[in-house]
């Protein structure tokens, strides 16, 4: 299973809504994660640019972005950006494969 890091805000209606019947969100959120396959390690609130952050155990790609999706089309953020967070073995793999890359920036391709 791969982790993934969601930071989200919400919108002015949604934290109104919150204000007016303040909620955990934490069991609701881990219900929904768990019907499709998924796990939430943590929830944290924040104050700042994100409102909020969650480290979120899926199966693959397909199923984070299809919740991904889903969440933000329901409206109740104005902001919703997940990222892949790989562990320290996945990046020492990644940096012993970079060399073997072989990347030309632009500009510095040999001409023929």
């Amino acid at each position: 299973m791969a982790l993934f890091m969601s930071r989200f805000a919400y919108t002015a209606e949604s934290w109104s809504d919150l204000m007016k019947h303040p909620e955990d969100r934490t069991q609701v959120v881990s219900e929904l994660l768990e019907r499709h396959g998924c796990h939430l390690e943590h929830l944290w609130y924040a104050f700042g640019e994100d409102d909020g952050y969650a480290v979120i155990e899926a199966p693959d790609n397909v199923t984070m972005a299809s919740l991904a999706l889903a969440i933000t089309s329901s409206g109740a953020m104005s902001s919703f950006k997940t990222s892949v967070l790989m562990s320290q073995e996945e990046t020492m793999e990644a940096l012993g494969r970079a060399s073997d890359v072989g990347y030309v920036p632009p500009g510095q391709a040999v001409r023929a």
